[in-house]
């Protein structure tokens, strides 16, 4: 396969992103093959999702409609310092979300890895969330939500720049300490999936 300039990729992972966090479920077919495969492997209990899905509206409704009726102010953020394709895969993109949950008041803070395949249009034909770790915090009034946000380049975040602001909220905020943890990007299982 032909390697096209990283442009259209770059607008695919958008355009994902902005459905998912945005809860605009119609945005996924302008990213996603109408035949797309979404498979999830978790490595905690603190989230559920099906190990598979096959089709662009059954993942908008999974990622999309079913995420945003249970998660708000939820932002993704891609964890690297450049975007690679080779072969039209994006392979192990270290990811960071923070979310609320409204239902328990809870903040959300996960992380993973992402692994894009797409055709020679480029549209996603298979995409695979690997959910690393999930922690859940008690966050009645959405400060900490507020204070892990702020000062995120949202979508695009360095490694650099996500653990120099992990980092010192982790040291500087008690009820922080936690997110240390996620402090440096996830790292793809080393088995296979």
């Amino acid at each position: 396969m032909t390697s096209l300039p990283l442009a259209p990729y770059r607008r695919a992972l958008e355009t994902y992103i902005d459905a998912k966090d945005n809860t605009r479920a119609e945005r996924i077919a302008e990213a996603f093959a109408a035949d797309a495969v979404l498979t999830m492997s978790l490595a905690t209990s603190n989230i559920a999702f099906p190990a598979r899905t096959v089709g662009a509206d059954a993942i908008a409704k999974t990622l999309v409609t079913d995420f945003g009726a249970q998660y708000t102010r939820c932002r993704t953020y891609y964890v690297c310092d450049a975007l690679a394709v080779q072969d039209g895969v994006i392979d192990a993109l270290p990811w960071l979300v923070v979310m609320r949950e409204p239902a328990t008041g809870a903040l959300r803070v996960g992380h993973g890895v992402y692994r894009w395949t797409f055709d020679e249009t480029p549209v996603v034909t298979g995409f695979h969330i690997h959910i690393a770790r999930m922690d859940v915090v008690p966050d009645a009034d959405g400060a900490l939500l507020d204070a892990l946000q702020a000062g995120l380049a949202y979508p695009w975040l360095t490694p650099a720049a996500l653990h120099e602001h992990l980092a010192a909220l982790a040291r500087d905020t008690p009820a922080l300490a936690f997110v240390d943890a996620f402090s440096r990007p996830a790292i793809a299982p080393s088995h296979d999936e």
